[in-house]
């Protein structure tokens, strides 16, 4: 079970996440390196949204073949090449993510391939 904690004494989070994720009883830690919006056959879209959205199909696709999915999330750390992206990423990720809370941090950075716009790791509990 994943529980969300905010801390009274902190400030509130500033968007659709938890401050922490307490993970109790937890059974199995997956641990998802870092994923970029490459399609199957190792091809990549030009646009963020279309990367964005195969970087979430990626993790979907991992977490099935680990028996686990979305609501096992606990953790994101997503990497960002642009900051304008950020706002459309956060979008995308809502929509993925659905009501569904995870401790997340977002990072602009210069990613490894100067093709790839983002890059999500996470964590999933059992």
């Amino acid at each position: 079970m994943l529980i969300a904690h905010t801390p009274p004494d902190i400030y509130a989070p500033i968007g659709p996440y938890a401050q922490a994720i307490e993970a109790t009883a937890a059974k199995r830690l997956l641990f998802i390196s870092g994923t970029m919006g490459l399609e199957p056959d190792g091809s990549l879209a030009k646009t963020f949204e279309a990367q964005a959205n195969r970087v979430w199909a990626n993790i979907d696709a991992t977490l099935a073949a680990a028996g686990m999915g979305r609501r096992n999330l606990a953790k994101l750390t997503i990497w960002l090449a642009n900051h304008d992206d950020w706002r459309l990423g956060a979008e995308i990720r809502q929509r993925y993510l659905g009501v569904h809370k995870v401790a997340m941090s977002v990072v602009q950075v210069g990613l490894v391939h100067p093709d790839w716009l983002i890059e999500v790791d996470a964590i999933a509990v059992e």
